[in-house]
C-alpha cells in the first residue's frame, strides 16, 4: 500500500471513527444515560479531539497531531465545565461560554502546528497554518456536501426503478454520521496531498483587491458622520455589531495584505498605502462601537450579552491601537505580523478567562443590575427578573438578595413584582399571567378589551409569560415595551385580529400577527410591504406613536390567484 493510499484510509478511518463516537455521544445526550455535566465534558472532548485531529493531520504526523489534539480537548472540556459549574442545571446555559469554548478550540491550532516545526511564533508558518485550514476545511466541507448530493440524486434516481437500497441504509440512525465522517477525513486527505496545487494564494490575492473599496467605504463613512449626526449610530447593539464586522473585514484584508513575509507582500505603490490608511482607519470603527456599548450600558446596565460585546470592543481597539502604531513607525509590515501574534495569544487567554471566575460575567451582570437598582432609588421598574432568572447561580443570588430587599418596609412594589415574577414561571398558572399583563400592556383602541381578553385567553403560558417580561421593560423614554394593536387585518374573516409589537434589552423589536379560530390562537409572520421592518430607534419610535393612538387602516393594493385551495399572492 502506498504512503498516499494509506494516508486516505487512516484519514477516512479517523473521519468515519468521529462520526460513529459522536453519534454514540449524541445518543447518549438525548436519552440522559449519564450525568449532565459528564456528558458536556465527553461531548466537548471529542469534538475538540476529533476537529483538532483531523485539521492538523497531514501538515502535522497524524500520532502528533492526535495527541495534541487529545491535550487541547482536554483543556476546553475542563474549562467549560467550570464554566458549567455557574448554573445548577446545563440546559440554562447560554451561547457565550460556548462560542468562547469554540475560539479555544481553533485558535491555537496553527500555533500547536507551528510548534511542530520552526516553532510557535514563527509568523510565516503561523500565517501558512492558518490560512491552510481555512482552505482544507472549506474545500472538505464542499465535497462532503456534493457526496451527499450525489447520494440523494442516487436515491431518487434508485426510486424510479423500485430500488430502496440507498433509502434502507440511511434508516439506520448511525449511517449520516458515518458517511459523513468518513467522506470529510478522506476529503482532507486528498486535500492534504495536493498542497501544492491547493494554497490560500488566491484567496489571498482576491481579498487585496478589497482592499481599496473597503477603504473608500471607511473614509466616505468618516466624512459623512459630522454631516449625517449620530443619532442611528447609537442605537444600540446592533450598531456596535456592523461596526465590528467592519472592523474584522479591515483586519482580515491588512493582514492578507501583509502577508507571512516581506517577499509576499504588497509592493510599494497606491496599494501598498492603501493598506496602511486602512489600517490607520481601524480604530475609527473600534472606537464608535465602543461608544455605541458604553452608552447601552449606561442606559441599562451590564448583561452577558453586553460584557461579551464590550470583550469583542476591547479586542478591535486592541487591533486598532496596534495597527495604527505599526504603520507609523518604520518596518510597518514587521509591526502588523508582530501584532497579529500578539493580539491572536490576547484572544485565546480572554476565551480562557471567560471560562474561569476571573471573568464572570453572569455574576459581573447581576451585580451591576443591583447597583443599577439601588442608584436608582430602587424603583421596581428599573430591573428585570426575568434576565435575572436565566443567569445562572449568580442571578439566583441576586434575586435572594431583591427577596430581602421586598421583605422592608415601602416595598410592597417590589414584593408584588417577584410574586409575579414567581407565579408566572408556573407553567400552569395562565391565571396568574393574564392578570399581570392586564395591568401593564397598551392597548389601541383601548376599547378593544374584548379581543385582547379572548387573545390572552387562547395564549399558551409560555407565550403570555415572555409578553409579560417584555412588557415589564420600561424605555429610557419611561413607556412600555409592548403594544398590543387591535383592527380588523383580514376582510375575509369576521372580527379583528391583532398585532403584537415588543422589544428585547437590545432593541431588536418582535412583530407578532395574532388570529383567532376554531382551533385556538394562530400566529402568522408580519412584513412590512416596501421592505425591511422597522427596527432599532426607528422601532422604537413606531412602537411609542402606536401605543399613543389607534393607527390608520389603509387596504392593501393586493390581488391574489386563487386555484381550488391554494391562494398565490405576489408580495413585493
Amino acid at each position: 500500500m502506498g504512503q498516499g493510499i494509506r494516508q486516505r484510509a487512516d484519514m477516512a478511518a479517523l473521519g468515519a471513527l468521529a462520526g460513529v463516537s459522536l453519534y454514540l455521544l449524541a445518543k447518549i445526550v438525548d436519552e440522559n444515560w449519564l450525568d449532565e455535566r459528564l456528558a458536556l465534558a465527553l461531548v466537548s472532548f471529542a469534538v475538540v479531539f476529533f476537529a483538532g485531529g483531523l485539521s492538523m493531520a497531514g501538515p502535522v504526523r497524524m500520532a502528533r497531531a492526535l495527541g495534541m489534539a487529545a491535550a487541547l480537548g482536554l483543556a476546553v472540556a475542563l474549562l467549560l465545565s467550570w464554566a458549567g459549574l455557574r448554573y445548577d442545571s446545563l440546559h440554562d446555559f447560554q451561547p457565550f461560554p460556548l462560542f468562547a469554548a469554540a475560539v479555544l478550540a481553533v485558535l491555537p491550532l496553527p500555533f500547536l502546528m507551528a510548534q511542530a516545526g520552526p516553532g510557535w511564533r514563527d509568523y510565516p508558518s503561523l500565517f501558512t497554518h492558518s490560512w491552510g485550514l481555512f482552505v482544507r476545511l472549506s474545500l472538505a466541507v464542499i465535497f462532503v456536501g456534493v457526496v451527499w448530493g450525489v447520494i440523494l440524486l442516487s436515491d431518487a434516481l434508485f426510486g424510479l426503478i423500485g430500488l430502496r437500497w440507498i433509502e434502507q441504509a440511511l434508516e439506520m440512525p448511525v449511517a449520516p454520521w458515518l458517511i459523513t465522517g468518513l467522506v470529510f477525513g478522506l476529503a482532507l486527505a486528498v486535500v492534504n496531498e495536493l498542497s501544492d496545487y491547493v494554497s490560500p494564494f488566491l484567496i489571498l490575492r482576491l481579498l487585496r483587491l478589497l482592499v481599496v473599496p473597503v477603504l473608500v467605504v471607511l473614509v466616505v463613512f468618516g466624512l459623512a458622520l459630522p454631516v449625517r449626526g449620530l443619532g442611528g449610530l447609537f442605537g444600540g447593539l446592533s450598531s456596535a455589531a456592523t461596526l465590528l464586522a467592519m472592523v474584522t473585514a479591515a483586519v482580515t484584508l491588512v493582514s492578507a495584505a501583509v502577508d507571512q513575509a516581506e517577499a509576499d507582500a504588497v509592493g510599494p505603490g497606491l496599494q501598498a498605502w492603501a493598506v496602511q490608511a486602512l489600517a490607520l482607519l481601524v480604530p475609527v470603527p473600534a472606537g464608535l462601537a465602543a461608544v455605541s456599548l458604553w452608552l447601552r450600558v449606561g442606559q441599562y446596565g451590564w448583561t452577558p450579552g453586553r460584557l461579551f460585546a464590550a470583550w469583542m470592543v476591547v479586542l478591535a481597539l486592541g487591533y486598532g491601537v496596534f495597527y495604527a502604531l505599526a504603520v507609523l513607525r518604520p518596518g510597518w509590515q514587521v509591526g502588523v505580523r508582530r501584532a497579529n501574534i500578539g493580539l491572536a495569544l490576547a484572544v485565546i487567554g480572554s476565551a480562557g478567562l471567560w471560562l474561569t471566575p476571573v471573568l464572570h460575567p453572569e455574576a459581573i451582570a447581576a451585580r451591576s443590575q443591583l447597583a443599577r437598582f439601588e442608584a436608582g432609588g430602587r424603583k421596581p421598574e428599573d430591573i428585570d427578573i426575568y434576565a435575572l432568572s436565566q443567569w445562572g447561580r449568580a442571578g439566583d443570588l441576586a434575586l435572594s438578595r431583591l427577596e430581602d430587599i421586598a421583605a422592608e418596609p415601602g416595598q410592597t412594589a417590589l414584593a408584588a413584582r417577584l410574586a409575579g415574577e414567581q407565579q408566572g414561571n408556573a407553567p400552569m398558572d395562565a391565571a396568574a399571567l393574564r392578570a399581570a399583563l392586564l395591568a401593564i400592556l397598551p392597548l389601541q383602541p383601548n376599547d378593544a378589551t374584548a379581543t385582547r381578553d379572548a387573545i390572552l385567553a387562547a395564549a399558551d403560558p409560555s407565550l403570555l409569560n415572555y409578553w409579560r417580561a417584555r412588557c415589564e421593560q420600561v424605555l429610557p423614554e419611561g413607556q412600555r415595551g409592548c403594544v398590543m394593536v387591535v383592527a380588523d387585518l383580514w376582510a375575509d374573516l369576521p372580527g379583528p385580529e391583532a398585532l403584537m409589537v415588543t422589544t428585547d434589552e437590545a432593541g431588536f423589536l418582535n412583530y407578532n400577527g395574532l388570529v383567532l379560530t376554531a382551533d385556538g390562537l394562530q400566529s402568522h409572520a408580519v412584513q412590512d410591504r416596501d421592505g425591511f421592518l422597522p427596527d432599532q430607534g426607528e422601532g422604537r419610535d413606531l412602537l411609542m406613536t402606536l401605543q399613543v393612538a389607534p393607527p390608520v387602516l389603509e387596504p392593501a393594493p393586493f390581488n391574489q390567484i386563487s386555484v381550488g385551495a391554494a391562494r398565490l399572492l405576489m408580495l413585493p
